[in-house]
C-alpha cells in the first residue's frame, strides 16, 4: 500500500519523466515484492531488482531450477535461474537463492529483475562479457540485491539496535509514538553530534549510530551546572581512548559559550 504512492513522490522530487524512469533502478526488498507491485512497477517502465514477496510462491518457482550454484562469498547459499517463472505483465528475469535452515531443510527465495546480467555485472564494476559464465551471471543478481542495505536500512539498523526500538514497548499507541518521536531526536542528536566532531577529526566521518552510542556517547565525564541550570564546566576523563579529538570538536561547539572544558580523573 505504501510502496506506490512513495515511488510516485520519488518520481515527482526528482523529476523523473519517462525516459528518466528507464534509467531508473529500483531496487526493493521482499516488502515491494507482490504482484501488484511489481506490475505496477513495469508498466512505468522502471527497472527493477525486488525479491518475491511470497516464500509459498519462491519455493515452487524454485523446484524448476535445472542447475544451483554454489556461493563463493556466503556458505550453504546457492543461486539457480527460475526456468518457469511466475508472469507478470512485462518480462522478467527470475533468480531462485536457497540457503539450508537449521533444521537440515532448505529456505527459498526468489529475486525478481528487468536487468541484463551484462548491466547488473556493470553496476557492480565487473566485466560485461562475465555476463557469459552463468554461475557468475545468477550470482552478480545476488550480490546487487545484497547491496540494497544502503543508508536508510543501516540507519534503521542502528536505531533499533542502539536507541532501543527492537519492539513495541508501551500498552498505549499514543505512548508508543511518544517513544518512537523520542527516539527520533535521539537519532538526529547522535548525527549532528558527529558531523561537528567530523569537523575537527576525520575519524568520526564513517562512525554509524552503533558505534556512535557505544565508543564516543559513552566517554566518561562530569557536568557541572549554574544554580539556574545551564552548563558552566565540562570535565571529561583523559584516560579514554579517543578523548583528545572529542575535546577537539566539544571546544569547536562550545566556541562562543561560557563553559569550560577540561581533562582530569573520572
Amino acid at each position: 500500500m505504501a510502496l506506490q504512492p512513495l515511488i510516485q513522490a520519488a518520481e515527482d522530487v526528482l523529476g523523473l519523466d519517462a525516459p528518466k524512469r528507464q534509467r531508473t533502478l529500483w531496487r526493493i526488498d521482499a516488502g515491494g515484492g507482490s504482484a501488484d507491485d511489481v506490475n505496477w512497477i513495469r508498466e512505468r517502465d522502471c527497472q527493477l531488482l525486488t525479491k518475491d514477496y511470497s516464500a509459498i510462491r519462491a519455493a515452487r518457482l524454485a523446484q524448476s531450477v535445472q542447475v544451483w550454484y554454489p556461493d563463493p562469498q556466503v556458505k550453504g547459499r546457492e543461486v539457480g535461474l527460475v526456468l518457469q517463472p511466475q508472469a507478470y505483465v512485462r518480462a522478467t528475469t527470475q533468480i531462485a537463492v536457497r540457503a539450508r535452515k537449521k533444521n537440515g531443510g532448505w529456505g527459498y527465495a526468489v529475486l525478481i529483475t528487468t536487468l541484463s546480467a551484462a548491466d547488473v555485472l556493470e553496476l557492480l564494476d565487473r566485466p560485461r562479457l562475465l555476463a557469459e559464465d552463468a554461475a557468475t551471471a545468477l550470482l552478480a543478481y545476488v550480490y546487487c540485491y545484497d547491496q540494497r542495505a544502503g543508508g536508510v536500512e543501516i540507519q534503521i539498523k542502528g536505531d533499533k539496535q542502539d536507541l532501543g526500538l527492537t519492539k513495541r514497548n508501551k500498552r498505549q499507541f499514543t505512548a508508543q509514538q511518544v517513544v518512537v518521536l523520542l527516539a527520533s531526536v535521539a537519532h538526529n542528536v547522535v548525527i549532528w553530534a558527529r558531523q561537528w566532531l567530523s569537523e575537527t577529526s576525520d575519524r568520526f566521518a564513517g562512525y554509524g549510530i552503533v558505534r556512535m552510542v557505544r565508543d564516543v556517547f559513552q566517554t566518561r565525564g562530569r557536568v557541572t551546572l549554574s544554580p539556574d541550570g545551564k552548563v558552566t564546566d565540562i570535565v571529561l576523563d583523559r584516560n579514554e581512548p579517543m578523548i583528545l579529538d572529542i575535546v577537539k570538536g566539544l571546544r569547536i561547539l562550545l566556541t562562543d559559550k561560557t563553559v569550560t572544558i577540561n581533562l582530569g580523573e573520572i
